[in-house]
């Protein structure tokens, strides 16, 4: 079993849909696992940028694909209005949003539900590097439209 893994998942196992497991857990709770890892050896106060290059040193090394500041086209209508750059997607499944916050908050949950519409993936981290390591796990179950939150899973330490 995985430290700190909210679901008892297990390494290398990918879970069934008939599991009742979460989502990518077995993707996400290496990169959980990862974000307590570079709090541990980084602890508080540098840039976001800092860990989350050390998020895809640590990623990388336990086997896993991750991308670095992936652009993501906002269309509005038909007509391109934006653009967004995902700090990391790992597996091509999870979209993974670092920040340096007092806390995560409301704002942090919202924008990482838009960055998962805009992706069209449906699972999405922010991982706060802050005096304590905190994450919140965010499920987009709709791809268009109005998108619900499945936020079964926030932890601190």
């Amino acid at each position: 079993m995985l430290p700190n893994a909210p679901d008892g998942a297990t390494h290398g196992t990918p879970p069934s849909p008939s599991s009742g497991r979460l989502l990518h857990s077995d993707v996400t709770n290496e990169i959980i696992n990862a974000m307590y890892s570079v709090h541990d050896s980084l602890g508080f106060g540098f840039l976001e940028s800092v860990y989350a290059h050390a998020l895809v040193v640590d990623l990388r090394r336990r086997g896993l694909h991750v991308e670095r500041n992936v652009p993501f086209e906002i269309v509005y209508r038909g007509v391109p209005v934006g653009r967004y750059v995902a700090d990391l997607i790992v597996e091509s499944k999870v979209v993974v949003e670092t920040k340096v916050a007092k806390a995560i908050d409301a704002t942090h949950r919202a924008q990482i539900l838009n960055y998962l519409r805009a992706s069209g993936l449906e699972v999405g981290l922010v991982l706060n590097f802050g005096t304590s390591a905190q994450f919140r796990r965010v499920v987009s179950t709709s791809r268009r439209g109005q998108a619900s939150v499945s936020d079964p899973v926030a932890m601190q330490t």
